[in-house]
Formats: C-alpha cells, structure tokens, sequence
C-alpha cells in the first residue's frame, strides 16, 4: 500500500491496516488520527512516539497474538504472513536450535508467565537463542521494557514493510 492510499482511507479502514502491525487499540488509533502523513519517515517516527511507552496491559495484549518463536504460524492473515517473513531467519532444520528454542521457549514461560518476544527479522537462529539464553536470567523489572521495545520494533517494521 502507499503513503497516499493509507492517507485517503477512512478512519477505520486505517486501524484496520495498522490492526498487523501491532494490535493495541491506542497506537493504531493515535497512528490513524495523526494523519496525514508528509512521508515514510514522519509515519515511522509518530508509530515509535505513540509507542512509547506501552502500558502492561498493552503489551501482554499484543503478546497474544505473538507465536513463539520457532514455530510459525498457519493461516492467511496478513498477521500471519508478517510473522513468517520475521522468522525466515530461524532454520527449523537445525535440530539443536530448534530444541534449544523450544526449551529456551518453555523456560521463558515459566518465568515470566508470557510468550518470549523478539524482533525475529534480521537475526539468525543462534542469535536469537543467545538472545532467549540472556534473557531468561533478567528479572521482570530488566525484561518488561526489553519486551516493550521488542513489540515496538516489530511494529515500526510491519508499519514500514506494509506502505512500503
């Protein structure tokens, strides 16, 4: 889609397209409202002001909609199908990674009662279980605005991938 089109559309045909990049209710509103936008740039930097900061409730909202990592989701949502394009990084053939993955990701949900999020694009599969790896000896204090920034992240590159 371009800048223009997001411009032109309604308000609530807006949230909608802004509705897979992040499903918080007040961002996608206050990225919608602040319309319209001179370019690519003062979109993406309004997206990073309006999240900052996210409330708890906010986060552990998105984060329902997040898969764990290494295990991509089905489906024909645009939701779905940015989700996969993140993860293209982590090779499910590596069988040591995945296991670590998938224990990291088990560990990580013991411990803080969520899913483990990351900005997955970008990064390789060891890169991103060293990530969990460090992660995992945070506390809930180190770890909320780490995740906060990671949900941020992904938004500001679904936002950018989707007017592209």
């Amino acid at each position: 889609m371009s800048l223009d089109a997001f411009n032109e559309a309604d308000r609530e045909a807006a949230i909608a397209m802004l509705r897979p990049c992040l499903d918080i209710d007040r961002w996608c509103e206050q990225v919608a409202d602040a319309r319209p936008y001179g370019s690519v740039d003062e979109l993406v930097a309004w997206a990073e002001t309006a999240a900052s900061p996210f409330t708890p409730a906010e986060v552990e909202g998105a984060l329902a909609h997040h898969p764990r990592i290494g295990e991509r989701p089905t489906g024909a949502s645009a939701e779905a199908a940015m989700s996969r394009s993140e993860q293209s990084g982590v090779d499910p053939a590596d069988a040591e990674v995945a296991a670590g993955l998938a224990a990291g990701n088990r560990a990580y949900e013991e411990r803080f009662g969520r899913v483990f999020l990351i900005r997955a694009a970008g990064r390789s599969s060891r890169e991103i279980l060293d990530a969990l790896t460090e992660r995992l000896g945070h506390t809930p204090e180190e770890e909320d605005p780490v995740v906060a920034d990671q949900l941020r992240q992904i938004a500001v590159l679904r936002l950018k991938g989707l007017v592209a």
